[in-house]
């Protein structure tokens, strides 16, 4: 499903230069929750850029569904991303003047794909929002718009999902039921998932869990990767 390769970001001219990850090699499999872990400025978020291609590597390879993203041109990447990845954020970035539903749609309406209003309404369901499909984004609570986040970055039927913090701007009650609701989703639909968190003992028991620190990626007890 996903396989980076001797992954390196270096920010910054040759006599100031910011190494932000070095080498960084590990793999991920079809349905697997895995969690990005480290601290402040360790690296994490920029890894998580790289695997949504959001940025480009210094070197190294990232490969999603046996394709090499780091060969692809501008246009192909944006294609590609909005195909093949969902995005999950610490804010749910929901559009305020847009009911819940419309909200989920958009990723379906950027990459052109042919839908029905019956593909968000099912993920609306099975988020536990049925009752809120016509509410405007700025209607519902912090809790129901994440768990829309959750459907809308699910709409697409991604080969990942890269969620940066999904439990950081809520309460520990909320964020329970919103790792419970990710479990959830990834075992129906044996979606992978890979989580950028700062507390990783909240998120119980997963699939891999990689640390970063100073940029380069460590084994950890329930992973397969070396660095």
């Amino acid at each position: 499903m996903l396989e980076v390769s001797g992954l390196t970001k270096i920010y910054g001219p040759k006599d100031n230069q910011v190494r932000a990850l070095d080498e960084v090699s590990f793999s991920i499999e079809q349905g697997e929750i895995a969690l990005i872990v480290g601290s402040s400025g360790s690296g994490k978020s920029t890894l998580l850029n790289m695997i949504g291609l959001l940025d480009r590597p210094t070197k190294g390879h990232i490969r999603i569904d046996g394709v090499d993203t780091t060969t692809l041109n501008d246009g192909a990447i944006s294609t590609f991303r909005n195909r093949k990845l969902g995005f999950i954020f610490q804010f749910s970035n929901l559009l305020s003047d847009l009911s819940v539903l419309e909200n989920v749609l958009l990723p379906l309406q950027i990459s052109g794909r042919d839908y029905t209003e019956e593909d968000a309404k099912e993920l609306l369901r099975a988020v536990g929002l049925d009752d809120q499909i016509s509410k405007r984004a700025n209607k519902i609570s912090g809790g129901q718009a994440q768990r829309a986040a959750i459907a809308r970055g699910l709409i697409n039927k991604p080969s990942i999902v890269l969620a940066d913090e999904p439990t950081g701007n809520l309460d520990s009650l909320t964020s329970e039921k919103i790792v419970e609701l990710i479990k959830s989703m990834a075992k129906r639909l044996n979606q992978t998932f890979i989580i950028v968190t700062h507390d990783r003992e909240h998120f119980g028991d997963v699939d891999r869990i990689i640390t970063i620190k100073d940029g380069k990626a460590f084994q950890d007890e329930q992973m397969e990767i070396t660095a």
